[in-house]
């Protein structure tokens, strides 16, 4: 549920806003007067307002300070003219989203509050990972209950609180702006805004101006003012994607604003301060980055306070039928299915793939597969053939490796990642290995497995729990009635 509030006392720019953005929202309110603005912030809470400046009770600069007292991360995007774009400025200086100038262009409307709706959703909804996600439309979940990912949750427990600067590395796809939401939302800074610059998707010659704003006439197309990111959040949480995709030269002005929290916009001369929580992510080694000459030494140690590893997704394979659980309740509900499962030896398949995409590959993968479906489950035709054709071509490599545990190498892995836990999970291990290849064995029959292994049906059943296998309903071949066997799948979730 989207709510857009529109501010401003002519009916005629009132509707044709409403007409142009109600796609966009799930519902769209308006307001003639700052009064009636405020109280609809105060009871409503939308997540974008649109506010004119000049408003027949009040300015909309004050009503713009009351409904952030009421809502300090609320985006709010001003319009104005040309003869009260400073107001418009000032507004932006104290936390306003962005402001825009009449006449406003359509497309440049469109993309400034579809801007807005994404940073709102940024910081409204929960990031959660205690696995409490079911049913619950109002949480992205951070999925995964392997040894690598509790490390993950507790190391955001221990910084979440410290108010100090964290660097995010993983791969592309593992999830970083998820880690870097979820340690805003356990801060001390919560209540204020949390803003994201990805530094790989903006050019090297505009991300200064991102970052740190310009003047107007600072450079071929400033036309205005323009408040960047760090005066913005001023007090606030800033995450910077991919950093290491940074120029040198905007390097050095990242490292002075960590060292002294001033800076200057581009082409300006005044010397701005700015109170910013930094959470930067990267997808680079920086260390290998820094011996090359193309990240700065300095600023690496400046970031190098509290590092959080993020596996990718290869490395905790046992998470991938949680995660595919997951996308398929998901896209159900997104494009009108009801596929109910993926089909045994299908997931074995997908866990046979490399995925170098890591998370977002998977992700795309179960929505196509989903699209392709013509039944209730999913089957390995339906997925993309770069999931199918690695499969077969590493089985017969990865299957000594697969049905074998290396206890000294996996050892030297979670030390070097800084594991605290190494005697559960390499025991974990070797039960998922252990349990998985007597099924097989026994066919799935848990009855004869349980008596080949010399422990309970009741310990077997519990440990299947513990390490995420699926039972699932089948024919015994002895004795003809229902048994419930093993297929390497998650535990079903009641509906």
């Amino acid at each position: 549920m989207s709510l857009l509030l529109i501010v401003d006392d002519e009916p005629n720019i009132r509707y044709s806003l409403e007409m142009s953005l109600q796609s966009m929202f799930t519902e769209v309110v308006t307001a003639e007067t700052a009064a009636a603005a405020v109280e609809l912030v105060r009871t409503r809470r939308p997540d974008v307002v649109l506010l004119d400046v000049h408003l027949p009770d009040r300015l909309g600069l004050e009503a713009y300070r009351d409904m952030r007292r009421i809502d300090p991360r609320l985006p709010v995007v001003i319009i104005t003219a040309f003869s009260t774009t400073q107001t418009a400025i000032e507004a932006t200086k104290q936390g306003a989203f962005d402001y825009l100038v009449k006449p406003v262009e359509l497309n440049v409307l469109h993309d400034t509050v579809r801007r807005a709706l994404e940073l709102s959703r940024l910081n409204k909804v929960a990031v959660s990972f205690d696995q409490g996600w079911l049913g619950k439309e109002d949480v992205d979940p951070l999925i995964g209950r392997s040894p690598a990912m509790q490390t993950v949750y507790k190391a955001i427990g221990r910084v979440a609180p410290q108010d100090v600067t964290v660097l995010i590395q993983g791969e592309s796809g593992t999830g970083k702006e998820l880690v870097a939401r979820a340690i805003y939302q356990h801060s001390r800074r919560n209540h204020l805004p949390f803003l994201a610059v990805n530094a790989a998707a903006i050019p090297d010659s505009l991300l200064e101006s991102e970052m740190f704003g310009h003047e107007k006439g600072a450079f071929t197309g400033a036309e205005r003012t323009r408040i960047g990111k760090f005066e913005q959040a001023d007090g606030g949480t800033l995450f910077l994607d991919e950093i290491g995709d940074m120029s040198t030269a905007t390097q050095a002005k990242l490292l002075r604003v960590l060292q002294e929290r001033t800076f200057e916009r581009v082409g300006g001369n005044e010397t701005l301060t700015s109170d910013v929580r930094l959470i930067a992510a990267t997808n680079q080694e920086l260390e290998e980055a820094v011996e090359k000459g193309t990240f700065r030494r300095d600023l690496y140690y400046r970031l190098n306070v509290f590092i959080i590893r993020l596996p990718p997704l290869r490395e905790r394979l046992e998470d991938l039928p949680l995660l595919v659980d997951f996308f398929i309740r998901t896209f159900n509900k997104e494009l009108g299915r009801t596929i109910h499962r993926i089909d045994p030896e299908t997931l074995r398949m997908l866990q046979r793939h490399s995925w170098p995409g890591n998370v977002r590959e998977l992700q795309s993968a179960v929505k196509s597969a989903i699209v392709h479906a013509s039944g209730d489950v999913l089957t390995s035709d339906c997925f993309p053939e770069s999931c199918r054709t690695e499969s077969e071509e590493t089985d017969d490599a990865n299957s000594a490796e697969d049905s074998s545990l290396n206890v000294a190498q996996l050892v030297d892995r979670l030390y070097d990642e800084g594991h605290q836990d190494i005697y559960r999970y390499v025991h974990a291990e070797a039960d998922r290995l252990l349990i998985d290849a007597v099924l097989r064995k026994t066919q799935g029959n848990q009855l004869l497995a349980a008596e080949v292994l010399g422990i309970s049906r009741t310990t077997l059943r519990a440990k299947l729990r513990a390490l995420g296998f699926t039972i699932e309903k089948t024919l015994t071949p002895e004795s003809g009635h229902d048994e419930k066997s093993v297929a390497g799948l998650p535990l079903e979730r009641p509906e």
